[in-house]
C-alpha cells in the first residue's frame, strides 16, 4: 500500500506512513453550517482530546515564544502532547511539535484548510535544541478539514515517521518502543479517534 499523493502534504520517503480520513455525507443545507463547527473544532487544539475520549492524548497549543494560547494555530507556534504512559523526560514528559504550513483553500463548491506539524524542540527550553518527540524531526503531520458540495471530511496524513534516537539512553528506548507501535498502526487507530470525533455533532 502506497502513501496517497496530496498537494501540500510532505512527501513519504522513509519510514512508516499513515492516511487516516473520516468523511460525513450532510444535506447540502447544513454543510455550510457543520463546516463552520468543524473549523471551530479544528483550530480548538486544547479541546481536542474531548472529541476523543479517554485514552486520546491530550493537546495543548503555545505561540512561538512558548506561551500558552487559546486563539486560532499560526505558523511558527508549537503544540505540546501529553500523550498516555511515559514522555520525554528530557523535556518533562511532553512530546513537541511545531505548527510549519497552513494552508487554506476555497472555490465555489468546496473549502478546505490543512495544517502541517513537525516533531520540534521545547519552545520553554531556550537553552536546547533536543527535538522532544518519539519521532525525529524528518515526520510530519497534517490534520486536514473540506467541505464539498455533498460531504464533510476530516484526515490526518503522517509521512516519514521514524524513531528519534538524538536522545538519552531511557528517552532512546521509550521513544523506539512509542514510535514502533505508532509504525505498526497504533497512532493510526488514535488519529482515526480524532478523525471521527471532529464529524460527531450528535
Amino acid at each position: 500500500m502506497k502513501p496517497k499523493q496530496i498537494e501540500r502534504v510532505p512527501e513519504q520517503k522513509a519510514g512508516g506512513f499513515h492516511d487516516t480520513e473520516s468523511q460525513k455525507a450532510l444535506e447540502t443545507a447544513l454543510l455550510k453550517l457543520k463546516f463552520e463547527m468543524l473549523q471551530e473544532r479544528f483550530f480548538s487544539v486544547s479541546r481536542w482530546k474531548s472529541y476523543c475520549g479517554e485514552g486520546f492524548a491530550d493537546f495543548k497549543l503555545y505561540d512561538s515564544q512558548g506561551n500558552g494560547t487559546e486563539r486560532i494555530p499560526q505558523k511558527g507556534d508549537f503544540m505540546r502532547i501529553d500523550i498516555p504512559g511515559p514522555g520525554e523526560k528530557e523535556a518533562k514528559g511532553y512530546d513537541w511539535v511545531e505548527v510549519t504550513d497552513i494552508c487554506f483553500k476555497e472555490d465555489n463548491s468546496s473549502e478546505s484548510i490543512m495544517m502541517t506539524c513537525r516533531p520540534s524542540r521545547d519552545p520553554q527550553n531556550k537553552k536546547s535544541r533536543h527535538i522532544a518527540h518519539f519521532y525525529s524531526d524528518r515526520a510530519t503531520s497534517t490534520f486536514m478539514i473540506s467541505r464539498t458540495s455533498t460531504h464533510l471530511k476530516a484526515a490526518v496524513y503522517g509521512r516519514n515517521e521514524t524513531p528519534n534516537f538524538n536522545a538519552g539512553f531511557i528517552d532512546t528506548i521509550r521513544n523506539l518502543m512509542v514510535a514502533a507501535g505508532g509504525m505498526m498502526g497504533i497512532s493510526k487507530i488514535q488519529w482515526k479517534k480524532l478523525s471521527d470525533g471532529f464529524l460527531d455533532f450528535e
